[in-house]
């Protein structure tokens, strides 16, 4: 018997088989457990185990790391498995362990999870036993073979629109149209893909889906309980194992579709939560290895995330951990990319401060993404003080949620003063943000261009409401963001709106449309906005598991002009290369007012601009903005007016609001008059320039 045969081996972490020896190889990190048992469970007891094997630390642990190699002969009929592990008491802010050999112990690593029927979170919280109700993990997790069949990975540049959605909330509504097994599932997602082609999506950004504790009020999932486990309740078969290959299967069909797959990961917090959260696997394991500890005995845990706790990424196994998974999710999983959550906890030191040098898990996710040509996308703040936002982030070639335009488009449509200049950056790139001096050399498609999230109004909610309206979050309104730069349009709600204030809201919705795929940069769009989609109000509905969250796809039909516009705004921005460029408009640009000057003052609410598209083989563009309540009358500043023709007028009606290609309207008149609240687009085709 070899060395690895008689005492496993520290690598990989998590369980392993090993086929040549028909056993099973477990490796569990602890730097400061005294002592590891692993519980084996047989499916017809999941209580008590079958097999409780404890670890000699002479025999079965390298460095941090205890590990054993069980013949699978010796598992006596197990299928499931975890861990008691104990240690010493806290003792200060560094070592505040949490240790309690009581608890039934997640692996981090692994690959799926079983909840008994009898799982009850209430049980993993304060100390005592949890057997019988505590999750588990399955030990032969990923056991079935997928046939990837030269799975096409698809990588999009110019074109690339990214569809922000939840993978329960985008089909679980009986409107969807999927068959009932398959709603609120990955299986449904699969169904909806000729709709998302049909929009033009080509990359979508899926909300959480590591496995997540349902029972904590969370709907959203931003409280992942594994790094590994693809969330089992969006499987539709009720298989542990087949969860797995459902997910695969959802990416394979949206890549055959020409769709990349990134998924918005959370690797800043897990959901324990503070010291009065549940114990599931990383508190018991080794709490002060896993998470940034505060000092404060009644409140030890820092809380940079605002949700209880936040991961000690200041750990080299904490950061293998992240860099682990990722591969995982990339390489197992055909991923193509992931959005981090509060990615700025990244950057906390041991002692919570901002490394703002080299926080070295940046280095490790960027070696990742390169090996496996990864999308890399950041929120780029956390729940306190910090605000990287643009080149102050230290992941210097990430992509990076634009807070600033998703705020400063908002207040400019809704016809706040001053904005004008602002609004220009934004629609450049956002190069005050990016800049691409020398020394910098940012490119513009790094920000990431939104007006609404998950996190937020939907964009039908931010013409209908002034204030949020969360009561039915249980939080008293209180939960939330307080400003939203939101405008009801004259009408507060959706209860009797008079006809003339739904028409404006369309306006504005078409507005915001047509900001967003107008501007450089990289364009992300929120499920249901296309649509009309509502909250009621609720710009928080991180718990409402209902039709509040659920894409009600009737209003596909209800609002079927809104569904064209975007539709053709989206064809229309990827028909033409040169709005979203790898580099600034620069030269290719000029600024007009209503005549031949930007006016940028105070009070001004209107501008003009002509993008060149020659240089990239494209197009001209001429697009009048005005935010003004009057209408005004603009004057094209560039070519004859023959030359132009009218493609969007967001105050007219549908069909005329959007010329089909070909059929655009032409100016015979050097001027335009836009009506208040609306913008229009000429074109001038390649080579029909008179210059």
């Amino acid at each position: 018997m070899t060395w690895a045969e008689a005492e496993g081996l520290p690598f990989p972490l998590g369980v392993t088989w090993i086929e040549t020896e028909q056993a099973y190889n477990f490796a569990l990190y602890s730097e400061h457990a005294e002592s590891v048992t692993l519980l084996l469970y047989a499916e017809d007891d999941l209580a008590t185990p079958v097999l409780s094997y404890r670890l000699d630390y002479l025999k079965n642990k390298s460095r941090r790391v205890w590990h054993c190699r069980l013949p699978q002969s010796m598992l006596k009929g197990a299928r499931y498995y975890a861990y008691s592990v104990d240690g010493p008491k806290p003792a200060g802010r560094f070592q505040w362990h949490n240790f309690d050999p009581e608890k039934i112990l997640l692996d981090p690593y692994a690959k799926s999870l079983f909840f008994p029927p009898s799982f009850d979170r209430s049980a993993a919280i304060g100390p005592g036993s949890n057997a019988g109700k505590a999750s588990l993990g399955l030990i032969s997790a990923d056991a079935k073979h997928f046939d990837w069949g030269g799975d096409p990975r698809p990588r999009h540049e110019s074109d690339t629109i990214i569809y922000e959605l939840h993978v329960r909330g985008f089909t679980q509504h009986p409107s969807s149209g999927v068959a009932a097994e398959k709603r609120g599932k990955y299986a449904g997602l699969v169904e909806k893909i000729p709709y998302l082609q049909e929009l033009g999506v080509t990359a979508v950004e899926l909300m959480p889906v590591f496995q997540f504790d349902w029972q904590d009020d969370n709907y959203w999932g931003y409280m992942p309980v594994s790094f590994f486990a693809a969330h089992h309740r969006y499987g539709s078969t009720g298989d542990s194992c087949e969860q797995h290959n459902e997910f695969r299967a959802m990416v394979k069909a949206l890549h055959a579709a020409n769709i990349e797959v990134i998924l918005d990961v959370v690797y800043n917090h897990t959901g324990e939560g503070d010291a009065k959260g549940p114990m599931y696997s990383f508190k018991g394991i080794d709490n002060s290895t896993y998470y940034l500890m505060s000092g404060d005995p009644k409140a030890p845990y820092e809380n940079f995330s605002g949700t209880g706790n936040s991961l000690n990424c200041a750990n080299r196994y904490v950061r293998r951990m992240v860099a682990d998974s990722m591969r995982f999710w990339a390489r197992d999983m055909h991923v193509d990319g992931f959005r981090f959550d509060l990615a700025s906890i990244f950057a906390r030191n041991l002692d919570g401060s901002i490394n703002r040098e080299d926080p070295p898990l940046f280095g490790d996710i960027r070696f990742e993404a390169d090996s496996s040509n990864l999308r890399l996308i950041a929120e780029p703040w956390d729940a306190t003080d910090v605000y990287q936002l643009g080149r102050s982030f230290p992941g210097t070639l990430w992509l990076q949620w634009n807070g600033r335009f998703r705020d400063d488009m908002r207040r400019f449509v809704r016809g706040d003063a001053g904005m004008v200049s602002t609004v220009m950056q934004r629609l450049y790139g956002s190069d005050d943000l990016f800049p691409d001096e020398r020394i910098y050399a940012y490119h513009p498609y790094q920000s990431v261009n939104y007006v609404t999230s998950h996190d937020g109004f939907t964009l039908y909610d931010l013409v209908s409401y002034k204030q949020k309206q969360n009561w039915a979050n249980g939080r008293n309104n209180t939960d939330g963001m307080p400003e939203n730069y939101s405008c009801n349009c004259g009408w507060e709600g959706d209860s009797g709106v008079p006809p003339e204030v739904l028409q404006l809201r369309k306006r504005q919705i078409k507005n915001f449309c047509c900001l967003l795929f107008l501007s450089n940069g990289t364009a992300m769009l929120r499920a249901g906005d296309e649509f009309m989609q509502t909250q009621e109000g609720n710009n928080n509905p991180y718990n409402q598991d209902n039709e509040t969250s659920w894409l009600d796809w009737r209003r596909q039909a209800a609002n079927a002009d809104i569904f064209r516009f975007f539709k053709m705004m989206i064809a229309f921005r990827k028909a033409h290369p040169s709005l979203s460029r790898s580099r600034f408009w620069r030269d290719d640009v000029r600024w007009y007012g209503v005549g031949p000057s930007v006016d940028i003052s105070w009070d001004s609410h209107s501008l003009a601009f002509f993008l060149r598209g020659a240089s990239q083989h494209d197009d001209d563009l001429y697009v009048m903005i005005n935010a003004h309540r009057e209408d005004l009358h603009f004057f094209i500043q560039e070519g004859r007016a023959e030359e132009w023709r009218r493609v969007i007028d967001t105050a007219l009606d549908s069909p005329d609001d959007f010329c089909e290609p070909g059929r655009e309207a032409q100016s015979a008149l050097g001027s335009y008059t836009v009506k208040a609240r609306s913008v229009v687009v000429f074109i001038r085709r390649l080579g029909e320039s008179g210059r």
